[in-house]
């Protein structure tokens, strides 16, 4: 680096030493004739065109010094010399070499095709210093942006025949540059360590080696000034301001130490809260319904833009794309209030011009296209907008989904902006579990849910256990015939032994076809038709009259039907909205069993206070036959995942000779469930549960006596631990029965786990 830069400190001194000379040796006159000496591949009529001086003109020393800068500007020459001899105005060249090639050394971080493309040199241009300069400080500046400030890039040269050169850039990637320490000036309400969990940027730790949290990023810290005026705001200080964000680099190069200076300001409440609209039909008092903010509250800038969102949103359903929710705020700060006057008024009409899609290297623009409420052309609305951003999130092929909008080539025009980044959603997933009368369990689960990037979904299922075998190939197109129809198919095998519930085993082999279509916005129609052979075998000489009555093969062929209304805010890890869901199945179309068997699934989350989750939920279900007797594989069993603190056919109606489970016709379950932080860093995603189920199942068509069926409610309590961990989900959870029947099967402890790749 050291002998370019001094070679280029000459190359920039040399020409104005020779421009003095020439100067100096500049006796007037006029210029008769031009020579070009040097030069190689470049023209002469090239060279003369950068020249402010042509023939006839005089020798001007401003112009010969003008014409040298001109020619060195151009980056195509390492030296050039003008000198005058009579009427002759000689320029001798000496040319920059052509690169031959680009190589890199010493980058493991950092792919080769990613430096070419940062550095914008190739092959076969003009080697200058100029341009070697800016390109070791574009790979100085991509180290940074991972975090490693302590990088060094020397270019070297390697001089070849022909006047090239092959371009070598040696590289030092250094250690990462964490964050060593991050301190707070000027914070009086707030702790340090309450503001160091507000900002995305960490002090690093040991167990942040799964995060980038703590490296050192300039973006990041921008956007940490962003995310404490919001924390601020929220909590009343309308005043508040970043005074600073200063990051000094340690004396080793390796850490950073960064300060916060803050001015808190002071604390106010909400004042005066009040609506006026002009936009005619919408009742005043039906949008006023809508605000969340009340006077005396502390003020909380998250709820004002809430509350417009709301409005925003209900306006939006009601056809009225074309609003504006101003919220005019009148700061008292004497009596320290904030009111607020919420302006409601038709806007400009805007419509969108483009939408650009960036950031998805695998998946395809349609994928993420289809999931738009707004196309190309049609008039602009933000509550569209936002259902678009939830349903490109739902899908659950990105880590991030951000959407913005700028300004269209006209006034009327707006451009709509979707940056992703992409994660994996290829999934290998094993689960564990542990039951006091069945032992250790598990099964292997591979998945692909954005197959080619197409968005189709294709997997595969493989339990074995002491008690179970399955094997099971699903695969869903979601956009079938290019109609937003999600169809597909799962076939399956499954053997399994229930001999420690009731004494016999199980063998299922089937298929079921399925199309899912959208009736509104939030409610989908799914139809299906499966068809299914079941066959008890192994029946136990032990067993109960009632199983070994059950013993052979049935056929099971019929349509069934969903309803599922969806209102959560998201799909994985809700904090509010609600969900409902509702099946319906009948048996009888050919085939040997004819019943008809209803359920349905009701799921509600409230965030109580941020991140403590309140889910409540209900389920239940209930099947009666048509003509004939309900037989054993078609009836209901839970306990398990469905009922914790339960086994698996753990209760319900079972022989009280025997002990058989015979399982029921009708059953309902109750959860009530809070999810909270465990005070760990949030990087980490650990968080708690405390939950309880209530429930029973009963009811059957057997006859004969010596049927154990209390129908008595039973409920479980427990705790549990998820970890949203970067090789897949894991769950702990542990529940004990409190309200049983003598002859139910418990389940202590479950655990489940996962890794993606």
């Amino acid at each position: 680096m050291r002998a370019l830069i001094s070679r280029l400190m000459m190359a920039t001194l040399i020409p104005f030493v020779l421009t003095v000379s020439a100067m100096a040796q500049t006796s007037g006159g006029t210029i008769a004739n031009i020579a070009v000496q040097g030069n190689q591949r470049v023209e002469q009529s090239t060279v003369e065109s950068y020249l402010a001086v042509h023939r006839g003109d005089n020798f001007d020393p401003t112009a010969l010094d003008q014409s040298l800068k001109n020619l060195y500007a151009t980056g195509l020459f390492k030296d050039v010399s003008i000198s005058q001899d009579g009427s002759t105005l000689t320029v001798h060249v000496v040319e920059n070499p052509i690169i031959n090639r680009i190589a890199f050394e010493g980058n493991k971080r950092i792919e080769d095709k990613t430096l070419e493309s940062e550095i914008q040199l190739r092959p076969r241009v003009v080697f200058s210093e100029a341009r070697v300069r800016d390109a070791v400080q574009r790979i100085l500046d991509l180290y940074r942006r991972q975090g490693r400030y302590a990088a060094r890039v020397e270019p070297k040269t390697i001089d070849l025949d022909q006047n090239r050169v092959d371009l070598v850039f040696e590289i030092d990637e250094g250690e990462m540059t964490r964050v060593a320490a991050i301190s707070f000036v000027g914070n009086k309400d707030f702790s340090a360590n309450t503001l160091r969990g507000v900002i995305s940027t960490k002090e690093s730790a040991w167990y942040r080696f799964f995060s980038s949290n703590d490296n050192y990023d300039p973006d990041r810290l921008n956007f940490d000034q962003e995310m404490l005026r919001r924390f601020y705001l929220a909590r009343g200080y309308a005043d508040f301001t970043v005074v600073s964000a200063i990051a000094e680099l340690g004396q080793d190069g390796k850490d950073f130490y960064i300060t916060f200076t803050v001015q808190e300001g002071q604390r106010y409440k909400f004042g005066a809260i009040d609506l006026t609209s002009s936009v005619p039909d919408v009742p005043v008092d039906e949008l006023k319904s809508l605000i969340t903010t009340k006077e005396g509250k502390t003020y909380n800038a998250d709820e004002v833009e809430a509350t417009v969102q709301s409005i925003t949103d209900r306006l939006g359903q009601l056809g009225y794309a074309f609003v504006q929710v101003d919220p005019q705020t009148t700061q008292d700060r004497d009596n320290l209030t904030i009111g607020i006057n919420y302006g409601v008024k038709e806007g400009p009409r805007v419509y969108v011009e483009k939408i650009n899609i960036t950031g998805n290297v695998r998946t395809l623009d349609e994928v993420i296209r289809r999931e738009f409420r707004l196309a190309e052309g049609d008039p602009f609305n933000s509550a569209l907008l936002r259902r678009s951003q939830q349903r490109v999130r739902n899908l659950d092929f990105f880590d991030s989904v951000n959407v913005t909008t700028a300004p269209g080539s006209a006034p009327d025009r707006i451009i709509i902006n979707v940056a992703v980044t992409e994660k994996s959603t290829g999934e290998l997933s094993f689960g564990a579990g542990f039951s006091t009368s069945d032992g250790p369990l598990g099964d292997i689960r591979l998945s692909e849910r954005n197959l080619l990037g197409t968005g189709r979904e294709l997997s595969a299922n493989f339990t074995v256990s002491g008690r179970r075998q399955l094997i099971q190939l699903s695969y869903t197109e979601p956009y079938f015939l290019n109609k937003e129809i999600a169809a597909g198919f799962d076939v399956y095998r499954s053997q399994t032994n229930y001999q420690s519930e009731a004494n016999f085993d199980e063998n299922r082999t089937g298929i079921t076809l399925r199309a899912t279509y959208p009736l509104t916005e939030y409610l989908k129609h799914t139809v299906r038709y499966t068809l299914r052979l079941d066959e008890i075998k192994n029946v136990d000489d032990d067993a109960s009259r009632y199983i070994k009555r059950e013993e052979g093969q049935r056929l099971t062929s019929g349509p069934g039907q969903s309803f599922a209304y969806d209102r959560r805010d998201t799909v994985f890890l809700p904090s509010s909205g609600y969900y409902f869901r509702v099946d319906e199945d009948v048996a009888g179309v050919g085939g040997d069993n004819r019943w008809l068997r209803h359920e349905g699934r009701a799921d509600w989350y409230y965030s109580i206070v941020p991140d403590v989750v309140l889910n409540l939920g209900a389920s239940a279900g209930y099947i009666f036959g048509l003509g004939s007797d309900v037989h054993l594989t078609d009836r209901f069993f839970i306990g398990g995942q469905t009922f914790r603190g339960f086994d698996y056919a753990g209760m319900g109606p079972r022989d009280k000779d025997t002990d058989d489970a015979l399982g029921g016709n009708a059953y309902w379950v109750g959860t009530t469930e809070v999810r909270f932080p465990l005070g760990l860093p949030d990087e980490l995603r650990i968080f708690g549960r405390a939950f309880s189920d209530f429930g029973t199942l009963t009811k059957t068509d057997l006859h004969g006596g010596g049927i154990e069926d209390s129908g008595n409610i039973r409920v479980s309590t427990g705790v549990g631990l998820s970890w949203v961990s970067p090789l897949g989900p894991l769950a702990i959870d542990i529940a004990q029965p409190v309200v049983k029947d003598s002859g139910d099967k418990t389940e202590i402890f479950r655990l489940s786990f996962g890794t993606r790749f």
